[in-house]
């Protein structure tokens, strides 16, 4: 079974999904409303927020394996959560890693 996710921060690098997941990462771009990139609350990395906003992002599907691997990179924190982003004008149906501890602070 492949999972859709959602994608927009680190994992946006091919390289590193890669190296993560031992596949070649195959990302579309894709873009998710009604959220604001910002910054997870004492670390350097990103996570989302609702607002008045969209995100540029990607789509990325995952088998169990990889899925395993990518969660084990994103961490703890981070908890998969059911999204609706845009690919191709169409919304559809996919999971992102997004983090409770938002700041309010923009993510690079």
């Amino acid at each position: 079974m492949m999972v859709r996710l959602f994608v927009y921060g680190t994992l946006l690098d091919p390289l590193l999904v890669t190296r993560l997941t031992g596949q070649p990462a195959q990302l579309e771009l894709a873009h998710l409303d009604g959220y604001r990139r910002v910054q997870l609350r004492g670390t350097p990395y990103p996570t989302l927020r609702r607002a008045r906003d969209a995100v540029a992002g990607a789509l990325l599907s995952a088998d169990a394996v990889s899925l395993r691997r990518l969660h084990a990179y994103e961490g703890p924190r981070y908890r998969l959560t059911r999204v609706r982003p845009i690919a191709g004008g169409k919304a559809v149906n996919a999971l992102a890693w997004i983090a409770p501890d938002a700041t309010n602070r923009p993510w690079p």
